[in-house]
């Protein structure tokens, strides 16, 4: 049988892979609320005599935080219900070569409830597939891609470690924006995360410097959204286990040091006829007066949708602390909520033309989690269409410059108000994700609150 694309593996091509002895281990995994893969590594033959039954795992991984705390106030999962175990199924879609390790292959799991078989609400996968059946049910198909920025370090995560994240060495002494030979020093890393993203089924189109010393992107050819966000992840887990045999270093934080610049996760995003054929957000009406590109009205209130409901999904683009730090004015990370033609300055800048129209939202950072930005975007979409939303005009100009445009939320308790007041938010995901992730939301901003920052000594321990 032959595989249905480079990389890629179907259950009968992994089994003849295992019987020639090619693939020994199978990693079995799933996204948890950060956008992190968690899982178990599988002997190849056993994984195939048990797939059928599936990942078992303690649901605490989805009531966690990132130091893997078992927080207290979860409905989901809590220590008054014993932590019990969660089950998680093979999408047998994503199986792949791991070629990056050595013999080894991945797949992914949606995480279901072991008596109704239904999908955990709560998981980050659920959450998109909600959205794209609400999409199908219309006879739309989303599709999207993400430009992932990065930061290389010449550290170990050891060594930056040890030096407790301060003074560290990027991989580059200057804002290094499309240069050639910057990216020939750096090669060795990104030439071989390009390799086994190939490799491994995840087509790729380039790399490219970006705008800091030793700030990195690489692009991913677009897909559907559920297929972009596994390829997301995928490539994250990929780039950092690369860099670390390597013995080097990356960071996907949206501000790793208030002197550099901070790093993007840019959704570009369409809606698509069933089959896949044609853009929906094609058509013939201007976009506006003097501009030669023209949509239709799904794309119009589509775009409405998504400049309504901006405020309140951010939590799902920029989801710590650390995120909102990313927002500053001339940066290339918007403070404002409009939208614009071919302009870096929106929230929302529109580009292409026919069947290449979409939207690139340029809210999220690197560490949203794919999942819950793609399912933001996409749900705010489906709200305009239905409503049948207007946008507002077209923005012309710097709009780091303009006071009078709706602004991105400047803190995490910002975003979480924007998300906890929104009636799109709830009727979209349901109370249970909702919830669950200002539970979540609130955690973050807590464990900050609570810690003393290397700043406040610096500030205080003398002189206060």
């Amino acid at each position: 049988m032959t595989e249905p694309q480079p990389g890629l593996l179907s259950r009968a091509a992994l089994a003849e892979a295992v019987e020639r002895g090619e693939i020994e281990t199978v990693l079995v995994a799933f996204p948890d609320l950060y956008g992190r893969l968690l899982g178990k590594r599988y002997d190849a033959r056993y994984f195939l005599e048990s797939a059928e039954h599936g990942l078992h795992f303690c649901n605490y991984l989805l009531a966690c935080d990132l130091s893997m705390d078992p927080v207290p106030g979860y409905r989901f999962a809590s220590w008054e219900q014993g932590y019990r175990d969660a089950w998680a199924t093979v999408d047998w879609d994503t199986l792949r070569h791991a070629s990056w390790l050595e013999r080894s292959a991945l797949v992914l799991c949606d995480v279901r409830d072991e008596i109704t078989g239904d999908l955990v609400s709560i998981a980050p996968r659920s959450v998109l597939r909600r959205q794209i059946e609400r999409a199908r049910a219309l006879g739309l198909l989303p599709m999207g891609a993400s430009e992932l920025e990065f930061f290389v370090f010449q550290e170990t995560y050891d060594s930056a470690r040890a030096k407790h994240y301060h003074d560290l060495r990027t991989f580059g002494a200057y804002i290094e924006d499309y240069h050639l030979f910057q990216g020939s020093k750096v090669e060795g890393l990104l030439g071989a995360i390009r390799q086994h993203l190939h490799r491994s089924g995840v087509p790729v189109e380039f790399s490219k410097g970006e705008w800091g010393a030793g700030q990195e992107e690489i692009n991913i050819r677009y897909s559907d959204l559920l297929t972009m966000a596994d390829r997301t992840v995928l490539f994250k887990q990929m780039a950092r286990e690369i860099a670390w045999q390597q013995g080097l270093a990356v960071t996907f934080m949206a501000k790793w040091d208030e002197r550099h610049a901070g790093s993007s996760m840019h959704l570009h995003f369409s809606l698509w006829d069933a089959e896949g054929r044609h853009n929906v957000f094609a058509g013939d009406r201007p976009l506006a007066d003097d501009l030669p590109v023209a949509g239709s009205d799904t794309f119009r209130w589509a775009l409405g949708g998504m400049l309504a409901h901006a405020r309140a999904l951010t939590l799902f683009f920029a989801p710590t602390v650390n995120s909102y730090k990313r927002y500053q004015a001339q940066s290339f990370a918007p403070t404002a909520i409009a939208w614009a033609y071919d302009n870096r300055t929106t929230g929302f800048r529109v580009v292409g033309r026919g069947d290449s129209l979409r939207v690139e939202c340029r809210i999220p950072g690197a560490d949203a989690n794919p999942y819950l930005a793609f399912a933001a975007l996409l749900a705010a979409a489906l709200d305009g269409i239905e409503r049948q939303t207007e946008p507002p005009p077209l923005f012309v100009g710097n709009a780091y410059l303009a006071a009078d445009l709706p602004r991105v939320p400047r803190t995490l308790p910002e975003a979480i108000a924007a998300f906890e007041n929104s009636e799109l938010v709830r009727a979209a995901f349901g109370e249970e994700v909702v919830e669950h992730y200002l539970h979540f939301a609130r955690t973050e901003q807590r464990k900050f609150d609570e810690a003393v920052t290397c700043w406040e000594r610096a500030r205080f321990f003398e002189q206060i």
